[in-house]
């Protein structure tokens, strides 16, 4: 199956990024969103992308005015009437997600595919939302989209196979690395992921300093720490996605902390708000007001990331997924330094 014809429906950072990625890659993209101002915050998140890639180098101006030819921005649903792959990157409401599919089954090619970028919903509970669920496929980039090489293909059981080899083929034409695999609560990158998030924020319910936390796994060689990057992403976005995953699991380490909660339901949800588990010094910013340096901690390191190392082992015996895909997940998807299974490699206590 060719995808010469792709429409992404949501605009909003994740989608304009994905759509930027389409027509990078050379693929006719028609973006949609519900109204005028959405979309015109869409196009402009484009265009501010590509004149950003042009300043540092990284694209000529006449290769951007290109990338901007082969975008086209509609809030006409019809207009992905002819489209041979529309993906869905609307939030994570699994009401709006099927109104859109439900929209698509209205205008859609009846051998079109359909794609979810869902990043912790069912794959298959989104594809009860369409007539055609042996269609869809679940498609998911990682922020931001034009920089992230990971994306993750998963298949519901009702996914024709021959779908999912044409997707996960498609995104390897893209130049990123797809990780196919099947559907369950935050795939690979996400739940392992997650098993290290949701904990921190346990520990610091019970008193252990989040200065301390964060020092002890950036002493790993993590980015950032697990407390800073909860703030990145989204109090509010953690919570969902951690609900979705302990729902699945049922695990007592996916249960979000009482903390994370309080918080949440404060308005407190990160940067974008001004304050979460830090006080930033403007909404948007990454700049901690009066930081405070943590004190590394072994014990607090170990208690965090044995865990997530043990939830990347299971999976792989599991068969869910291969040891390279675990480890492309973390390092592709999550900026890790290293994967979870090359780090028990290292430790000595994993075997081939």
């Amino acid at each position: 199956m060719a995808f010469g014809k792709v429409g992404v429906v949501g605009l909003g950072t994740m989608g304009a990024g994905i759509a930027e990625v389409l027509a990078r890659g050379g693929i006719d993209t028609v973006g949609i969103e519900v109204n005028e101002a959405a979309l015109e915050r869409g196009r402009t998140t484009v265009e501010n992308s590509t004149a950003r890639a042009v300043t540092r180098g990284r694209l000529t101006e006449e290769a951007r005015e290109q990338i901007l030819g082969r975008l086209t921005f509609s809030t006409d649903f019809t207009d992905l009437g002819d489209r041979d792959l529309v993906i869905e990157a609307v939030p994570e409401l699994i009401d709006l997600k099927a109104k859109v599919f439900a929209q698509l089954d209205k205008v859609c090619r009846p051998d079109a595919v359909l794609a979810t970028n869902t990043s912790s919903l069912s794959v298959t509970e989104i594809a009860g939302a369409t007539t055609r669920p042996e269609s869809l496929v679940g498609v998911h980039f990682f922020n931001p989209a034009v920089v992230m090489k990971l994306v993750e293909i998963i298949y519901s059981e009702r996914s024709r196979p021959e779908h999912v080899e044409a997707v996960t083929s498609f995104v390897r034409d893209l130049g990123k690395v797809p990780v196919t695999i099947g559907d369950r609560a935050g795939f690979v990158a996400n739940r392992l992921l997650f098993g290290l998030l949701g904990p921190a924020a346990q520990l610091a319910e019970t008193g252990v300093a989040k200065e301390d936390i964060d020092a002890s796994l950036k002493e790993l060689g993590l980015p950032m720490g697990p407390l800073t990057l909860m703030d990145l992403i989204g109090l509010d976005t953690c919570l969902e996605v951690l609900e979705s995953i302990h729902a699945d699991s049922g695990s007592p380490r996916h249960e979000p902390a009482g903390l994370l909660r309080k918080l949440v339901s404060e308005g407190s949800l990160g940067r974008k708000s001004g304050g979460g588990f830090y006080t930033y010094d403007r909404a948007g910013s990454g700049t901690v007001v009066a930081p405070v340096e943590g004190t590394a901690s072994a014990e607090v390191a170990e208690q965090l990331y044995g865990p997530y190392l043990q939830d990347a082992a299971e999976m792989v015996k599991s068969g869910y997924c291969t040891a390279d895909d675990a480890d492309a997940a973390m390092t592709l998807g999550c900026g890790f330094p290293v994967g979870p299974i090359a780090a028990l490699r290292e430790r000595g206590t994993w075997q081939d």
